[in-house]
Parts: C-alpha cells; sequence; structure tokens
C-alpha cells in the first residue's frame, strides 16, 4: 500500500507540471484562437535562462525566478504577440499553426545556438536539493511539494483573474465573442497580449519545475507540451477545471504504468512486438482517445475568407516546369561533388514529403503533422516487400500506405482544424513509439531501402538517384496539377471553401477527405521508397516531420513550385551549415525565423517569387533570350572556359538579376533601356570573368558576394526601368482618423453619396 501510495504522489505531481503547461494552452487558445505548439519550446527556454542566471551565474534564486518569470516570459510573450501573432488574423488554420512550428524551431535553435550540449554543464539543482518531508512514512521532497504548491496556486490565480477583475471579463468576452467585445469598446488585441504573457509565464513555470526533475535537456522539455495536449483537449480547450483534471489522469496513468511494469506478470511484448515505448506513448494514446470523444466538428455556413490565393495551374507552364527542373538538374548533377549531390539529393526527398502536402493541406484544407510517418512506412515497406526494388514493388508499396493513410483518417475524419492536427500528430508519435522501434521494422536501428529497378538504365550511383529523384518528383508534381484541374481537385477546393455549401449541395464530404488523405500519404510513401539507401527510424521521427511542415507552407503549400521551394529550402540548409561552418548556428535559427514572416505573405514565398516573372508569360522572344543565356553559362562551364563557382555565381545571376528585370527593359523608354541593359550586362561580366575558386578565400565570402551583385545590379536595373520614383502614401482606412479631412475630399465624398446641401 505505501508503494502505492508513493507512485502515486509521484504521478499526482507529474499531472502538476502537465496542468501547468495545459492551463496556459488553454489561455491562448481562447483569447486568440491559436493553438500554440511552441508553449513547450517556451518553457524549454526559460528552464534554460533560469539555469544561467541562478548556476552560471549565481544570481539568488529568488532574484533569477523573479528575472526569468516576471521580466523575461512575459516580455518574451508580448514580442511574440505583437510582432507574429497578430499578422495573422485574417489567415487559415494551416498558416497559424504553422507559424507557432517556426517559432518552435527557432527557439530549439536558439537553446542550441547558446547552449550546446555539453557534459560538464553545472547540474541543474531541485529547489531545496536533498531536503525532504515525511507524510503517512512517505519521504516527499521539497521540489514536489513545491510543484503541487504552484498548480494550486496557479488555478486559484486563474479563477479569481477569469471571474474577479476586468481583465478577465474582457477575457471571457473575447472568447464569446472577439467582434461583439471591440464593438462595445474592448480592446481584443490588448487582451490576447495579456494572455500571451501569462501564457509564457506558465510555460517557463513548468520548464523550471520538469527541468529540476529531468535535467537539462532540449528534446524532453519541449516534448512536455505534447503530454500536455491530452489534458487541454480533455478540458475541450476552455474548460479549466477539466483541464486540471485530465492532467491529474496523465500523471497518475504514467505513475502506475511505471509501478506495474516491472511485476512479473506484466507483459513485455504482444504477438511478438515489444511495448517498450508504451509507456511514452500514454499520454498521446489518451489525446487520441480524447479527440476520437469530441462531438463531430459543426458545419458552419458561409465561405472562409482568408488572405491566401492560389491560381489553378497551367498545363503549360506545368510542364514546362517539369522539363526545365530534369534539364537542369541533369546539366548540374556531373558538377557536384558527392556530398553535395548526396545533400542536393535530401532536398529532394524532403521535396516530395511537402509535395504530400499540397492536395492535403493546400487544396482540401486538412491539416497533417505525419508527412514524414507515412515516409518512414513506405521505406519500411519497400525493404520488405519481395521485388527487389522494382516498379511493381513501388507500385505496391504506393497502394498499401495510401490505404493506411485512409484508414488512419477514418476515425480522425469528423474532426476539422486543431484537432484533425493533434490527431494526426498522436498517430505519428504513436507509429514512431510503437512501430519504428520494433526489431521487425527498423532491425537493429537501420535498413536497407533497396534501389529503384528500372529495365535497362543504371541508377545506383548517387548522381543517378538525384536524376531519379528529379524525375519523380517532376512526375508527382504533374500528377497534384492534373488533380487539381480535375473533378476531383475542384471538390478539394469546395472542401476548403466551404463544407456546409459542399454538403448542401450533395458532396460527400467523408469520400472527398479520405481521398485526400489516400493521396497525401501515397505521395509521401514515394519519398520513403525512393530513399535508395540505409535509412534510420530518427528520419521519420515526429519532431522531423515539423519543420518540413513548415517550409511547406512557407514555400507555398497551395502550389508545386512550393514544395520544391520548401524541400530544396530545408535541404539547402543542410548544405549551407556544411559548407559554411561558420554559418552552422545561422543555419539552425533559419527556418524559423523565415517562418514567423508567413503572417506577412501567406500565400508562401513560391507564389510571391511567380508573381515576379508571371510577365514573362506568352513572350516567347524573351524566354528564348533568358533561356539561351543560361545554356551559354553552362557551356562555358563544361569547357572548362570558367570555374565551378563562376557557373554557379553567374547562373543566379542571371536567373535572379536578369530574367526578372527583362520586361520592365523592353517596357522603358529607349534611354532608360540602353541603361539598364548596359548595367546589367557589367554585373554579368563581373559574375563570369572572376575566378572566384582563388579570388575569395572562403564558400561564406563567396555567398554574401552573389547576395551584394544581385542587390547592386538587379534592384539597380529595377530602379532605373521604373518610369516615376516610389511614392510611399499612408494608407486609405487611416484617412480622417489620423488626419483631418480635406475640403477636396469632403466634396468628393459627398459627391460619391449624393448628399445635397
Amino acid at each position: 500500500m505505501q508503494e502505492f501510495l508513493t507512485f502515486t504522489i509521484i504521478g499526482l505531481s507529474t499531472g502538476a507540471i502537465y496542468a501547468v503547461v495545459a492551463s496556459g494552452l488553454v489561455v491562448t487558445y481562447t483569447t486568440s484562437g491559436i493553438f500554440n505548439l511552441a508553449h513547450g519550446a517556451t518553457g524549454m527556454l526559460a528552464a534554460f535562462t533560469y539555469w544561467q542566471l541562478r548556476f552560471d551565474w549565481n544570481l539568488p534564486a529568488p532574484l533569477a525566478l523573479f528575472i526569468t518569470l516576471f521580466v523575461l516570459c512575459p516580455l518574451f510573450g508580448v514580442i511574440t504577440e505583437r510582432f507574429v501573432m497578430r499578422g495573422l488574423q485574417g489567415t487559415s488554420e494551416v498558416v497559424r499553426l504553422s507559424v507557432t512550428v517556426a517559432l518552435f524551431a527557432f527557439m530549439i535553435g536558439i537553446a542550441n545556438w547558446i547552449w550546446p550540449s555539453d557534459s560538464s554543464r553545472e547540474a541543474f539543482l531541485k529547489f531545496y536539493e536533498g531536503n525532504k518531508v515525511s507524510i503517512f512514512g512517505i519521504n516527499i521532497s521539497w521540489h514536489k511539494i513545491i510543484t503541487f504548491g504552484c498548480a494550486i496556486l496557479v488555478a486559484i490565480v486563474l479563477r479569481l483573474l477569469l471571474f474577479r477583475t476586468r481583465m478577465g471579463v474582457a477575457m471571457r468576452a473575447v472568447v464569446d465573442d472577439r467582434a461583439l467585445t471591440e464593438l462595445n469598446g474592448g480592446r481584443p488585441d490588448r487582451v490576447a497580449m495579456f494572455a500571451w504573457a501569462l501564457s509564457a509565464m506558465l510555460a517557463g513555470l513548468a520548464g523550471i519545475l520538469l527541468a529540476g526533475e529531468q535535467q537539462l535537456n532540449i528534446e524532453p522539455l519541449v516534448l512536455l507540451v505534447i503530454n500536455a495536449y491530452a489534458a487541454a483537449i480533455i478540458g475541450r480547450l476552455k474548460n479549466l477545471p477539466m483541464t486540471f483534471a485530465g492532467a491529474a489522469v496523465l500523471g497518475l496513468l504514467d505513475a502506475y504504468y511505471l509501478e506495474f511494469s516491472d511485476k512479473s506478470w506484466f507483459p513485455h511484448s504482444i504477438m511478438g512486438f515489444g511495448i517498450s515505448g508504451m509507456r511514452a506513448s500514454i499520454p498521446t494514446i489518451v489525446l487520441f482517445v480524447a479527440l476520437l470523444a469530441r462531438p463531430q466538428s459543426r458545419l458552419r455556413a458561409g465561405v472562409v475568407r482568408i488572405r491566401e490565393q492560389n491560381k489553378v495551374p497551367a498545363w503549360s507552364t506545368s510542364v514546362l516546369g517539369a522539363v526545365s527542373l530534369i534539364t537542369i538538374v541533369v546539366a548540374i548533377s556531373g558538377m557536384l561533388t558527392r556530398s553535395n549531390t548526396l545533400l542536393l539529393l535530401n532536398g529532394f526527398t524532403f521535396a516530395i514529403v511537402a509535395l504530400s502536402l499540397v492536395p492535403l493541406t493546400g487544396y482540401a484544407g486538412q491539416m497533417s503533422l505525419a508527412p514524414l510517418t507515412f515516409a518512414g512506412l513506405g521505406a519500411i515497406a519497400m525493404s520488405k516487400l519481395p521485388g527487389d526494388g522494382n516498379l511493381l514493388t513501388l507500385i505496391a508499396v504506393v497502394v498499401i500506405v495510401a490505404l493506411i493513410g485512409a484508414l488512419v483518417a477514418l476515425p480522425a475524419i469528423r474532426l476539422s482544424g486543431i484537432y484533425l492536427a493533434l490527431s494526426t500528430a498522436a498517430f505519428a508519435v504513436l507509429v514512431t513509439k510503437l512501430v519504428f522501434n520494433q526489431k521487425q521494422t527498423f532491425m537493429s536501428g537501420n535498413i536497407a531501402v533497396p534501389v529503384l529497378d528500372i529495365p535497362f538504365i543504371e541508377i545506383n550511383s548517387p548522381r543517378g538517384r538525384l536524376i531519379l529523384a528529379s524525375v519523380a518528383f517532376s512526375l508527382l508534381g504533374l500528377g497534384v496539377v492534373a488533380i487539381r484541374r480535375s473533378r476531383l481537385g475542384r471538390r478539394l477546393i469546395a472542401l476548403k471553401d466551404s463544407p456546409a455549401a459542399a454538403a448542401t449541395l450533395g458532396m460527400s464530404l467523408t469520400r472527398t477527405k479520405l481521398a485526400a488523405f489516400a493521396i497525401s500519404a501515397g505521395i509521401a510513401a514515394c519519398a520513403g521508397a525512393l530513399a535508395g539507401d540505409k535509412v534510420s527510424p530518427q528520419q521519420y521521427d515526429f519532431t522531423q516531420s515539423l519543420p518540413i511542415v513548415l517550409l511547406a507552407v512557407v514555400g507555398g503549400v497551395g502550389t508545386v513550385g512550393g514544395a520544391l521551394f520548401g524541400g530544396l529550402m530545408l535541404g539547402g540548409n543542410s548544405v549551407l551549415a556544411s559548407v559554411v561552418p561558420t554559418l552552422k548556428n545561422v543555419t539552425k535559427i533559419l527556418p524559423g525565423t523565415i517562418g514567423v514572416t508567413l503572417g506577412r505573405n501567406p500565400s508562401g514565398a513560391a507564389n510571391q517569387i511567380a508573381d515576379a516573372y508571371r510577365s514573362l508569360a506568352n513572350r516567347w522572344k524573351l524566354l528564348a533570350f533568358a533561356a539561351t543565356g543560361g545554356i551559354v553559362i553552362w557551356i562555358l562551364d563544361a569547357q572548362y572556359v570558367i570555374s565551378h563557382w563562376a557557373f554557379f555565381i553567374s547562373s543566379v545571376f542571371w536567373l535572379l538579376a536578369v530574367t526578372s528585370n527583362l520586361v520592365g527593359i523592353m517596357q522603358a523608354p529607349r534611354t532608360r533601356q540602353i541603361i539598364a541593359s548596359t548595367y546589367l550586362a557589367v554585373g554579368v561580366i563581373v559574375a563570369i570573368s572572376i575566378d572566384w575558386d582563388n579570388a575569395v578565400d572562403s564558400t561564406g565570402k563567396r555567398l554574401i558576394a552573389l547576395v551584394l551583385l544581385i542587390t547592386l545590379f538587379g534592384v539597380g536595373a529595377q530602379r532605373l526601368t521604373e518610369h516615376a520614383p516610389r511614392v510611399h502614401r499612408a494608407s486609405p482606412d487611416v484617412i480622417g482618423l489620423t488626419t483631418a479631412f480635406t475640403d477636396e475630399e469632403l466634396d468628393h465624398a459627398e459627391r460619391e453619396l449624393g448628399v445635397v446641401i
């Protein structure tokens, strides 16, 4: 009995930490509508900050706690809300969730940069380390007592805040009806800022308490929030008492499993499959059950008005893009070293995984956080099925994983928005903990995926696999374009725009969602099946999926080009870290830094880049000129007239600085045409003629020189071709608010309104 009470106390202590974390999630979601996936990362960063102040700089514990929890954490929350989250109004759930993933990646990068792994680091001591209190014969550490007290204090403070203060009334009003609150003189933005500051404080408190139990390890601290998801969902993301009760249940289940798993009668395998990962999966299983127990999401009338815009892709543009991509890869693949070829191949693998999100998330609006999980299942199937990697085996892999995707989606199909995203996250964690760690799947830690066997074609070399990856991406991309232009594509778009209208017109939402999930899983399976090398389960971990989802949305999850942009950016980040060691720390935070800017451009970078080149459409002479220039540069490199670095720099310069300015030059007055053309010609000569291998002594400096060249000549030529200077005008929304109406503006308004005086 005493042992049972001991584990009960351990479970309640763990549950207390979950409760503090989950309450912060509930506070931010109910006031801003954003589910903060970076909540655990905030607690991790606060724990490292407290360690720095308390144990490395030897500040007194009360002072270190005050600075961390009452100064830095609220400041971080305020900055996050004001400069990141506030710009997400009018964006989809996908974009809002992706921005929190960006924050997640950014904070992990910051922690790895400032506090790299160091075994000699001074230990993170518990509060009153070594001191215990005996209660009913059970020794309880002061740290656990403080944890209990903090959870109770948080519950009391939140109750008083929400029901006894003016700010609490405003917070509850924002939850009920944000627009009505604003019409009655409320300040929803100020309320959201306060909520994010409070949430950061709660995350910081939980992080410090957990670090005392588990020491300073980034992964368990950031994944703390995943365990707290279940408690927040049990409370329906709005009921704090139910959230605390759910947290207690989670803690007790974990502790009781730890107690009974050591008993002789407890099974350690089921039908030959080990269950060593069951304890870590308990919060995820509870989360999945809680999600399935939710009432079905109601269909809301009307069309969702969001700022993302993606046009229907044209066949001519799509085929030209596919052919161009394959041609470019074939041309440059012979110039790359083996290591760089493998890194670029990795980028194409990520691009195929990102492409799987285009029909599911970009077209149908259904969020998935498990794309790499299906890629991992594809790799396992490719290595286990007979055929030694022939085309029939690949087809069988795609069909099998697509069916798995449909089966997994079936119980979660009644969910939508954040609840659907969390159900896919739960599936990814369960597969990681219970499937990928089995000897039947990944053997001794890795498996060999056979190279695709195509008759009469040899692709065993890294270059051959790279070309195969580009061909596979191009064919799959054309398939996705075909889906978008088909009847199914129109059904997917209708599902995203207005599920209620689609259902009213007789469309089967269930079948449409299942088709989207099956197609997405099948495409992701191709990425794993085409690996053609040894792979490990860590490559398909749930946390590895998050950067892919993020960069797919950054690139433009509604377009094939956006998937390519996101995948190559993720692969290029690895290339940059390897060729420029001095920028290794910068690459840790680069994806997250880019992702937090999504509020300014929710349609993605690919759409923004396409706008710059869209004016070249149907201008065949200019397109031919641009293509000829690229071919000439390639011939110069192939004939060893210029170095490989000169080829790279001049090619990028030609694409970004010259091609994007061709239409502007043709439309400019004659004098400006001559000046701008001469100016760009000088830039091309500089890029080609310099021996970059010897003139510049490091890769980092060469890349900086490339950026300067594009900025100096590309942007300069754009300014030369403009007919009139740029005039920055104030927004018309503030006329009459920040400045008085002029007489001319008043007369114009009266004429438009038909006012007669």
